[in-house]
């Protein structure tokens, strides 16, 4: 039974997996056994998760990828292919966070649009006729609770933190039907899309956020580095095969409130 939870041989392409969910993403699906690619804008920041994956005996390799460039996603798409001659799975973590608050400059708004938008739009597109093509393959998009529910300003009282923009709520929530139409889209070509909807990161938020937010929880604590890898590398391998176009919250259990 474990040997479905096995990624070994599989070609998975991990975008923004340099960032905080990026990272620990990288070494839990990594050490499933994948042949991993990890990508982003910073092509340093990837390779240093790389050689760290590395020294643990396990395989990764960095590419760099600019999301919000048609070109940047088709330059990256026929490098692995080049490389590889498949791709097994991909899971969309990148994002772009521009906007700082709900009276940012709209040139904001269009930058974000631009990457978390149009360029997870891309991603499906042409990375999906990999799949396709081949008859196989799982696509995990880590959206966000915040895709699920509206902001609760009174978290954010009394610190300096100010209230969430509204960009990431519109593209997490439009996330979550991106991956059902998608799964629509491709399951007869036996290509998988999910959703997983992380809740709140602990980075060391101002306390009174913290009081406030850990007591929403049904668990009493903020997400870490090693919550999401076990779903992740769950949509990712066999262990998920009659399962797609769904939407599963990791936010010890914030949305279930």
């Amino acid at each position: 039974m474990l040997e479905r939870f096995s990624l070994k041989n599989k070609i998975v392409l991990l975008t923004g997996g340099a960032g905080l969910y990026g990272r620990g993403l990288a070494k839990d699906v990594a050490a499933a056994g994948a042949r991993l690619i990890i990508a982003s804008r910073n092509k340093d920041s990837c390779e240093a998760v790389a050689e760290d994956i590395r020294r643990d005996g396990f395989e990764a390799h960095s590419e760099v990828l600019d999301q919000g460039s048609e070109d940047s996603i088709l330059g990256l798409r026929e490098r692995v292919m080049e490389k590889f001659g498949r791709m097994d799975g991909l899971v969309n973590n990148s994002v772009a966070r521009p906007m700082r608050g709900p009276d940012a400059d709209l040139q904001a708004w269009e930058e974000s649009m631009k990457v978390n938008g149009t360029g997870v739009y891309l991603m499906h597109r042409h990375f999906g006729k990999i799949m396709t093509e081949q008859g196989s393959g799982s696509i995990v998009n880590i959206g966000s609770m915040m895709g699920m529910v509206g902001p609760s300003p009174a978290l954010y009282e009394n610190t300096d933190m100010g209230l969430p923009p509204p960009d990431y709520f519109f593209h997490k929530g439009g996330m979550i039907n991106l991956t059902r139409y998608y799964a629509s889209i491709y399951g007869a070509d036996g290509v998988r899309v999910n959703c997983l909807s992380p809740g709140g990161f602990f980075n060391n938020q101002p306390k009174p956020f913290l009081e406030r937010y850990v007591k929403q929880t049904f668990l009493g604590r903020m997400g870490n580095d090693t919550d999401l890898g076990g779903a992740v590398v769950f949509f990712l391998s066999d262990a998920s095969l009659y399962i797609t176009g769904t939407n599963l919250p990791v936010d010890g259990g914030y949305t279930a409130k």
